[in-house]
């Protein structure tokens, strides 16, 4: 954010990451973000409606770019090399899985914020799924062009690169393995994508 005025939602976010990452969501306070941003919690209520509502944007907006590159798939299709995409999308996708998992545990380990984030996220049309939609989505089109095998599931061809992405990243924070872009990259490519 050099060069620009950084504003007190991106501090707020900046913290909210910092802490969730480090604390998980359920021993993280609004209370604790709000000192390591350096505001009152009333100035983090201004700009966001609960924790979950933070933790939301700070997943959209602070995570990996994940989200913004599903959004981006459509528009590439017959665009660059299918390979180099689909590496690239495995490659963001399992820094999001590595750098969420402390967010998403905390999610899974009370049933009150469970359905909370559930309720918000459908209210927002957005949740997990939406991942695997928004590729096999991308794939579509690109069976379309040529560039896929016309017999290929690609619902199944969605969920098992991502549900591998995602056992990878599991696996690695578990393991205390390094789980930088590089080893990410390097597990991609053992893919044979």
């Amino acid at each position: 954010m050099e060069g620009r005025e950084v504003s007190t939602r991106d501090v707020i976010l900046d913290a909210a990451a910092k802490v969730l990452r480090t604390h998980g969501l359920a021993n993280a306070t609004t209370r604790e973000i709000a000192r390591a941003a350096g505001f009152s919690e009333a100035t983090l209520y201004k700009h966001f409606r609960d924790k979950v509502d933070l933790m939301v944007a700070v997943l959209h907006e602070r995570g990996p770019q994940f989200i913004p590159l599903l959004q981006t798939l459509p528009a590439r299709a017959g665009k660059g090399d299918l390979r180099e995409i689909l590496t690239e999308l495995a490659t963001v996708a399992i820094g999001f899985y590595r750098d969420g998992f402390p967010m998403f545990v905390s999610i899974f380990s009370d049933p009150a914020i469970l359905a909370a984030h559930r309720e918000q996220l459908r209210a927002q049309n957005l949740g997990p799924h939406r991942a695997n939609d928004a590729l096999a989505d991308y794939l579509r089109a690109e069976q379309a062009l040529g560039r896929v095998s016309p017999d290929a599931d690609l619902v199944a061809v969605a969920a098992l690169l991502l549900g591998a992405c995602f056992q990878h990243a599991f696996i690695t924070n578990f393991a205390d393995r390094r789980a930088d872009a590089d080893a990410a990259r390097g597990f991609v490519a053992e893919l044979r994508l």
